[in-house]
């Protein structure tokens, strides 16, 4: 009870401090300190990381939380009372960074510093070590790819676009659209004085969000997470089956689904040929949505080589596309009931997502599928997918590829990394936790290609 009156009493006594400076400034007085601060040197940059959660160092709250810009530790008010106080005083640290206001404060003085040269301080990113954990590899990964959409990006640089969305009081969802907002301003900030930026404040969102389904010390599957997040993002930003969210309208497309249920496998086939004749049996069609696309891999075969090695196969990327031609049929199964069916689409989005599908779980372990698929870089036609409706409406078919994520190694241990396109330049960019190399086009095709990012080429004109 008495740390919680002292909590209460240090932001009183900051907002006080807060009053009188803006009367002193609505009077035309401004303190001649606040411009001419003899403690800027003494910043270190290189301890200050941000991404982690703002707890004071001391009390462990995260009400009215200061940055020493010195030692890079986190402290809770700055009245005289306070842990930050005491700590300017005892190791002549003076330089502090209000994390709710972004305003900087010189102490045990205790007057506001102004100066230009503190503007990447406010936008800062922060260092990610180069022994992450796998599921932090993938989420940086996802979000590397899902920044390289001009759109989806373009709208999370500006708070001032989702900011005013309303929630239901008590929704913690929208903490995952501040958050991913957060990285994407980042990400994309020019005044970095890091070279690189860390997930970890959106990773900890996740957490909250997916109810710990994804976390951060275990391994998710990819297309798990990819399917959680973009409809997480679409629901936490108003969006519903009939209202559109920037999601929606730069990933969602429509297919038709043919569905036919099948008698059981068991059954004599006498009692399967009038099973078949009954409504319940006969192909039924249906409309739906999709984010994304998940294309099958054919069986890898289990044979080796002369030298006894086993052999990856490779697969033309329009063979497992067929899938999609609205002819090609694939049993489901379920618990209870097996299906058959097709798929044909009957709208394509200006940013198309393929998912391929690499893992294969049953109850002892987890299968990965080497096969490597042959992808062309540019000029992906899609024409021959859309139903002859669609054919006729949708004008351009044709997409690029933007980025690729590619999983290495064992399903469950392995690595991530990603390529992507820069699009001012043409040039491709391999990055994998900190390391960034030049990759030509060609080896990209070589890779275990896990999500694929491509841009329809109307899209890429008018970008």
């Amino acid at each position: 009870m008495i740390a919680g009156v002292k909590r209460e009493r240090d932001v009183d006594e900051d907002e006080e401090e807060e009053v009188r400076v803006k009367v002193g400034r609505s009077h035309g007085v401004e303190d001649r300190r606040s411009r001419h601060c003899p403690y800027l040197d003494t910043i270190n940059r290189s301890v200050l990381d941000f991404d982690f959660e703002k707890l004071c160092s001391i009390s462990l709250s995260h009400i009215n939380v200061y940055a020493c810009l010195i030692c890079g530790k986190y402290f809770q008010g700055r009245g005289q009372k306070s842990h930050a106080y005491i700590h300017s005083v005892q190791f002549a640290h003076h330089v502090f960074l209000n994390l709710h206001t972004l305003k900087f404060y010189c102490l045990p003085d205790n007057y506001e510093i102004i100066d230009s040269s503190l503007e990447d301080i406010t936008v800062s990113t922060s260092t990610m070590s180069p022994h992450v954990s796998l599921s932090l590899s993938l989420s940086l990964s996802l979000s590397q790819a899902l920044s390289n959409v001009p759109p989806l990006r373009n709208y999370f640089l500006e708070e001032e676009n989702y900011r005013r969305i309303r929630r239901p009081p008590g929704d913690i969802m929208f903490l995952l659209v501040q958050r991913f907002g957060e990285l994407m301003r980042k990400l994309w900030n020019p005044r970095n004085f890091k070279a690189h930026v860390s997930p970890h404040e959106m990773l900890q969102a996740v957490v909250l969000c997916s109810k710990k389904t994804f976390q951060i010390t275990k391994q998710g599957d990819a297309v798990d997470f990819l399917s959680w997040f973009l409809n997480a993002l679409h629901g936490a930003l108003g969006g519903t089956k009939k209202k559109s969210s920037i999601l929606t309208k730069v990933f969602q497309g429509s297919m038709r689904i043919f569905s036919k249920k099948l008698p059981h496998p068991d059954l004599p086939p006498e009692e399967k040929e009038a099973l078949l004749l009954k409504d319940e049996y006969q192909e039924e069609m249906s409309e739906s949505t999709f984010l994304y696309l998940t294309l099958d891999l054919p069986t890898a075969p289990l044979y080796k080589d002369e030298k006894e090695q086993l052999i990856i196969p490779q697969v033309p990327l329009f063979n497992i596309l067929a899938k999609f031609n609205g002819n090609n049929e694939k049993e489901y199964k379920t618990y209870k009931e097996n299906f058959l069916k097709r798929f044909q689409l009957t709208k394509l989005p200006p940013y198309l997502i393929f998912c391929i599908k690499r893992f294969t779980k049953n109850n002892f372990f987890v299968e990965k599928n080497p096969t490597i698929v042959n992808f062309p870089i540019t000029n992906v036609d899609l024409r021959e997918y859309l139903t002859e409706e669609a054919q006729v409406t949708e004008k351009i078919t044709t997409y690029d590829l933007v980025a690729n994520i590619v999983h290495d190694g064992k399903p469950t241990e392995g690595s991530y990394r990603i390529h992507v396109l820069h699009h001012g330049t043409g040039k491709w960019y391999e990055l994998q936790d900190l390391q960034v190399i030049d990759i030509l086009p060609q080896m990209i095709t070589l890779s275990e290609a896990y999500i694929q990012v491509c841009c329809s080429f109307l899209t890429f004109v008018i970008r």
